[in-house]
């Protein structure tokens, strides 16, 4: 594409999609060997080596712990760069740090949502899940490559992305912890441009845990970006919650309080008025202080209820994209329903450890990922990027998610979910003008062989997508009719496949 990219800002790790004349109109088959994958949660500590046949992390980081090669099978024993002894240690000090109750980290349903920049192999993400906090674990495809899809093929939340020149794909206020454990980020560049980033994804009141040898070390060159970051975020109105051995823990203000107090003409700036901090896919970062809305000032804070109530319970910024509580119940109450009939329609086929990495096309308010709350599966909720920015009530509602156009491929490696829900996605982009045969491709890029696709559309589609299964491998489970509660939802169809196991023949050699 001979596109000019600064290397500096970490550009070349950013999403850059073909034109559509350069994209590849065919199948990805497995690696040779490839199996089922290990199932949750014994997958957390060991994968299958074919799965994802990269081994040089497990050289590279073998005194840190990250991953260990043992016959076919890559096992993890939690370390990290930071820390080596395991991250459920770490986890537990971090909780003491803060004097949360027990040592738990969630502190009593406070803290649901976290972003881990610079994630590894998730490790921290993975050992977060047994106190009831999903992360949101990021990291480019650079040096260490492959590390998001050994996450994800641990059945660990995990998302494809870099701290470049864009914003990330999440709305304002979408995490209570945001978490950099030797990162290898410079915070200082750009006037501070990417932790102005993380300022604007934090909520009122949110932690930044840093772990980095400028909060610890005493040689020259640390001291003087401990003082420069510390000055800076200072500015930022952020104050030291805890600062113990390798960490420091930063923690945001609840109100406008302290921007209001800033002598005039203080660097960073607030953003202009007419900017909007949900706005993001390919949106620039801008070096500017968010500042809250008159509601959240008011309030002190974001007004959320501890999890597992979040789940359920009607968000504040429900009334931001003109949603009633009501609206908000029925949907809700909707998809319960809708979830009870596909499970219904999936249990012949499904063992209760089945199904772990799970994503939601067209995620809407998060009510299908609520609805999952209790099984044992994650939810990537998607927001299409040109719709109602309704994320920042997924993520209001302590789920995850990001903002996607359906046109272009996802941010993820292949054979990554094991489940896709396709509701009126189809519908979508046809009426964008795109191709639901590029659609039917990247549905199979992402899904695990075994895998799972439930399309909710109109009948016409379910038409065309049965003309492809064949190529595509893929068998139908079930044809259901969708209940008719309005007119949006009429003659829709359920229509449920799973996608073989298949491999080449070259495929087969290598693997015999």
């Amino acid at each position: 594409m001979r596109l000019k990219l600064d290397l500096n800002l970490m550009e070349h790790y950013e999403r850059h999609c073909p034109q559509p004349e350069r994209r590849f109109n065919c199948l990805i088959p497995p690696p040779p060997g490839y199996k089922v994958p290990v199932k949750w949660p014994r997958s957390r500590d060991e994968v299958w080596k074919a799965n994802v046949p990269h081994t040089h992390l497990a050289d590279e980081k073998a005194d840190q712990r990250w991953m260990v090669v043992k016959g076919e099978k890559i096992v993890f024993p939690g370390g990290g760069t930071h820390f080596h002894y395991g991250a459920d240690k770490y986890i537990i000090s971090l909780a003491n740090m803060l004097s949360f109750p027990n040592n738990i980290l969630n502190n009593q349903g406070k803290i649901r949502t976290v972003l881990d920049i610079g994630c590894g192999v998730a490790s921290f993400g993975a050992y977060l899940l047994s106190s009831d906090i999903i992360a949101m674990s990021v990291a480019p495809n650079d040096v260490h490559q492959n590390q998001i899809q050994f996450a994800l093929e641990r059945g660990i939340p995990a998302y494809l992305g870099v701290l470049g020149t864009k914003r990330l794909p999440y709305p304002s206020r979408s995490f209570e912890l945001a978490h950099c454990s030797r990162c290898r980020i410079d915070w200082l560049q750009r006037d501070g441009l990417l932790l102005l980033e993380l300022d604007r994804l934090l909520r009122p009141g949110g932690y930044f845990a840093y772990s980095s040898p400028e909060a610890y070390a005493q040689d020259e060159e640390d001291l003087r970006i401990w003082r420069e970051m510390s000055a800076l975020v200072e500015r930022m109105c952020w104050k030291i919650a805890s600062k113990q051995n390798q960490t420091v823990i930063w923690v945001k203000p609840l109100t406008n309080d302290c921007y209001m107090e800033r002598e005039p003409g203080t660097q960073p700036p607030l953003c202009r008025s007419d900017d909007d901090p949900d706005a993001t896919y390919g949106v620039p970062m801008e070096a500017c202080i968010t500042p809250y809305s008159d509601q959240v000032h008011r309030a002190g804070g974001s007004g959320l209820v501890p999890w597992p109530a979040r789940s359920t319970a009607p968000p504040p910024r429900l009334g931001d994209l003109g949603y009633s509580n009501d609206y908000f119940e029925k949907d809700t109450e909707l998809w319960q329903d809708r979830v009870k009939s596909y499970w219904d329609i999936l249990s012949p086929k499904i063992k209760p450890n089945t199904l772990r990495n799970v994503m939601d096309m067209k995620a809407n308010l998060g009510s299908f990922a609520a609805a999952l709350k209790d099984k044992d599966v994650w939810v990537m909720n998607v927001v299409p990027e040109d719709g109602p920015n309704t994320l920042k009530v997924v993520y209001d509602r302590g789920l995850i998610g990001s903002i996607h156009n359906w046109c272009e491929a996802y941010s993820t490696y292949p054979r990554t979910y094991d489940l896709l829900h396709a509701w009126s996605v189809f519908s979508d982009i046809e009426r964008k003008g795109c191709s639901p045969e590029d659609l039917l491709l990247e549905m199979d890029r992402i899904l695990r062989p075994t895998g799972f696709i439930i399309v909710r559309d109109k009948r016409p589609v379910v038409e065309y997508i049965k003309k492809y299964l064949s190529a595509l491998h893929w068998d139908v489970i079930a044809t259901v009719d969708g209940e008719s509660n309005s007119e949006q939802d009429e003659d829709e169809v359920v229509f449920v496949i799973r996608k073989k196991m298949w491999l080449t023949n070259d495929s087969l050699k290598d693997s015999t």
